[in-house]
């Protein structure tokens, strides 16, 4: 893939939750992508890194306002070029990322009429 020189089993699950939230039309700041990951922070932030440095994701500080002290967080989300690499990505090595997840437990409406019409 151009760009990342070594693709692992957490930056597929990086790009993965960085890809739901583009569908969502939302940024994911660095707990929020740790705990979509289940994976911990020195491992999310290498993959975030290499992304960065392929032009697949942006990132940027959170602005706060003068009376709300604290740290900041650094949110991150995809570029025009990401969302496609991304999608590539996920879809060679990982196409059940891909589909709709189940909401509440439910399946998707697609797979209960593939259930009437007889498919498993």
């Amino acid at each position: 893939m151009a760009g990342i020189e070594r693709v692992t089993g957490p930056t597929l699950d990086v790009l993965e939750a960085l890809l739901r939230a583009h569908q969502k039309d939302e940024e994911l700041h660095g707990w929020a992508i740790i705990k979509a990951t289940r994976r911990n922070g020195p491992t999310v932030y290498r993959a975030l890194d290499r992304l960065h440095e392929a032009g697949w994701i942006e990132r940027r500080w959170e602005e706060l306002e003068p009376d709300n002290p604290g740290p900041r967080r650094r949110y991150y989300s995809l570029t025009g070029e990401g969302v496609p690499a991304a999608r590539e990505l996920l879809e060679q090595r990982r196409p059940a990322a891909l589909r709709p997840k189940t909401a509440f437990g439910f399946a998707p409406p697609s797979w209960l009429q593939g259930l009437a019409r007889g498919a498993r």
